[in-house]
This record gives C-alpha cells, structure tokens and sequence, in this order.
C-alpha cells in the first residue's frame, strides 16, 4: 500500500491543468447500459473509480474498447446483458449504484449489491433511489446485501419528489426515466454541474430531458442513438488546487475549467484574502499572506459551498486568523479528517455535525491516515504546510478520484514522494 512523504512548508506557484471529472464520469458510464446502440465517451479520467465502472460495465456484458491512452471508451452492449452487479465491484465504489436504474429500465431486472466506497462514519442511504424507482414501477426485495429488482416490461412515467436533493438518487431516477413509457416529472432535484452533464449526454442520443429550477421532466423514448460525448473537467480538483494557493501563498493559473461552476468556493476564497482572477476557462489566484478567517462555512447542495470541499476548506481555517466554523449539511458525520488534523497542531473540536477551529500560527509534521477521497487530499494539502516531514498512508484513497495527483503537485513546487509498499 503506497504512502506519501510530504516535506513542509511548500512553495506553490505554477500551472494546473484540470483533468476530467470523476463524479461526471460514473453516472455516463451507467447510463451508457440503456444502449442498443455503441457509444463513445471521451475525455475520461485516469482513476481508479473510472476503472471499477469500467470492470462493473465489462462483467454485466459489456464490451469496452478502450484508446490507448485510456481516455476514449468505445462501448457496445449485448442485447441481453448479465444483470447481477457484483459485491465484489460495488464494494469498491458507491457510484456503482448507479447500474440499478438502467438495468431495471433496460433489461427490466436486477441484482444490486448495496453500495461501498467512502467512510464518512455516517449513513449513506439509498432509500430515496429506491422509492422513487417503485414509483417508476419497480418492485425490489433485500436478500443477501443485494437489492433484487424487477419489473412488468416498460417502467411507466410517474411524478415523484425527493424528500431530501439527493445527487445519486437523482442521477438514477434520471437514467432510468429514458425509457419509460409517458412522461417522468422529478421534483426538488440535485443541480450539480455533473448531474447536467449527465443529461446533456443522454440529451445528445436522442433523450428528451428539459429543466426548470428543481425539476427536471423526462419523456420517454423508445431507444437512444449512437453517440459520442465528452466529460466535462473536476469541479472540485479546480477547487482543491484554488485551496493549496491560499494556503501556501502560493501562485497558480488553473486551467481547462469553467470558474461559474466553482464561483461560491471562489467568492469563500476572496473573502479569505486570495486575489482571484478568472476568465473563460481559466483562473489565475494567488494566496494572502495572511489568512482571514470565515465566521461560518456551512456545505449545501449546489450551487452551495460543496460537500466534498469541506475537507480542504477546514485545512485553510485551521491556518486562519481567527476562529471559524464548518457545518456539514450533506452528510451525517464527514470530519473523520479532523482528528488527524489535530496531530498536526490544529486546534478543532466537532459537535454533531458542526466543526469549530482555531486557526494556530503553524502546522507541525507528523504521520497520518485516511479514511475517504476527500479526507486524504485534504491531509496531503494540510502536510505542505506543515513544517517538516508527514507521512501519509492509505493514499489509494486519493488514487480513487484525484487524477496524476503527484505528479501535478510536484510541478507547483511540493515536494512529495511515493513510497511503495
């Protein structure tokens, strides 16, 4: 299992080029089972979470022709494909889910290991994707971890609101209405920038899917054509390197993203003091010297400050000036972090689900471990600015979503390295 050794404090200053999204790339995967049709994704990202949907699509029967350079997936489905989703793939990632609306849509059955991936120390439910997939006309049981699915022919269009903005139960619903007889009207839906693109994807090969506000109305079709369809970039990469430049005083021009899609974390960053400028696909920010701290942060769906920026965040307040809070309103407990965070020397106490922290003068090294995607970038993140040397264990974490990480962090100027094991 690789560990990272990072030596503190770092100097950041140069150029990021964002790769593509991770949280983007899953659900298109998923949808890509409701084709007769072959389809081309391009633009993906080099993860590991993109290489378990891969191996998911490929042991449902799937064919995947991959580029040489793994960035292009050619994808061609057999008319009758395996619907068992194996707890040995799902296990590895939650977005594996995913598979259950399109394999009830398309093939009318399914065997759906009940999800893994991050440990946040919280519930991560799956009851919204559930209930709102019987309304759809699927009927389920639970045997053996997995959710058994079926239904009578064709799903049939319904209305359904989520009781709580669910971005997984949303993207499933989405996908699985496609090819639903009549007309689905989903209500108090997920607007994150990946859960459109999602639908522009399925737009684009002939899918009637139309938005206002919150809800989101889907026409059935018979069948979808053939594609072909780009991922759009990392949302929140672009955040995370936006992040390590205030924290560091660093100097980084971002590039390969659009800023709107990240403007409420940018508007936090200034408030910090970051001098931030941005342009079509670019953002050039550079970090204070002195870090301001924000009264309270607190996470909401978007275009709310984001759930999986949380982490980052609260490694910049505990370099701020000040006292701050952070309000975790996505998911139950997601600070696992902040006990590591701690054997640093950063001063954070955690009620429910609220963080308090007292900025300190200076981070010291020491070792730590990670527990999800998020949490381990953020203690890589909190190691460049802590003085001396850290060890980083479990950093397959960061594997997961975070695309050539270490390389692109040597190139700003942070000296890491790979230890294998």
């Amino acid at each position: 299992m690789d560990k990272f050794l990072i030596t503190g404090p770092c100097q950041i200053k140069g150029k990021v080029t964002i790769a593509p999204s991770k949280n983007a790339a899953i659900p298109i995967l998923a949808a890509t089972l409701l084709f007769d049709k072959p389809v081309v994704i391009s633009n993906l990202p080099k993860v590991r979470d993109v290489d378990t949907m891969i191996s998911l699509l490929r042991s449902l029967g799937s064919k995947i022709i991959l580029s040489k350079d793994s960035r292009t997936a050619k994808i061609i489905n057999k008319k009758k494909m395996n619907t068992v989703a194996k707890y040995s793939i799902v296990k590895k990632m939650r977005g594996s889910f995913l598979v259950l609306g399109p394999l009830i849509a398309k093939q009318n059955n399914a065997k759906c290991s009940l999800p893994g991936g991050c440990s946040f120390g919280g519930t991560r439910p799956v009851n919204y994707h559930l209930e709102g997939l019987k309304k759809l006309g699927m009927t389920f049981r639970l045997k053996d971890g997995y959710i058994l699915g079926n239904s009578k022919g064709k799903l049939k269009g319904t209305s359904f609101k989520f009781p709580k903005i669910t971005v997984g139960g949303s993207q499933n619903l989405i996908i699985a209405a496609c090819l639903a007889r009549g007309t689905t009207t989903l209500r108090n839906v997920c607007l994150e920038p990946e859960t459109k693109d999602l639908t522009k994807f399925l737009n684009s090969a002939g899918a009637k899917i139309k938005w206002s506000g919150r809800t989101c109305t889907i026409e059935g079709v018979n069948s979808l054509n053939q594609t072909e369809y780009s991922i759009m970039p990392d949302r929140i990469m672009a955040g995370t390197f936006c992040i390590a430049a205030c924290l560091n005083k660093g100097e980084l021009e971002i590039d390969n993203i659009n800023p709107e899609i990240i403007k409420t974390e940018l508007n936090l960053l200034k408030k910090v003091g970051a001098y931030i400028k941005t342009s079509n696909k670019k953002i050039i920010i550079k970090g204070p010297r002195k870090i301001k701290r924000i009264k309270n942060i607190i996470t909401k769906e978007y275009p709310g400050v984001a759930t999986d920026l949380q982490s980052q965040l609260m490694v910049l307040m505990c370099k701020a000036n000040g006292k701050s809070t952070i309000t975790e309103n996505i998911f139950s407990n997601r600070f696992s972090h902040a006990a590591e965070l701690r054997r640093l020397g950063a001063k954070i106490y955690i009620q429910n689900n609220k963080a308090f922290i007292e900025g300190v003068k200076k981070l010291v090294a020491a070792p730590l471990i990670s527990s999800d995607l998020r949490g381990s970038i953020a203690l890589v993140l909190a190691a460049t600015a802590a003085e001396g040397v850290s060890k980083v264990d479990r950093v397959y974490h960061a594997y997961r979503g975070a695309e050539n990480f270490v390389n692109k962090l040597k190139k700003i100027g942070v000296k890491i390295k790979v230890l294998k094991k």
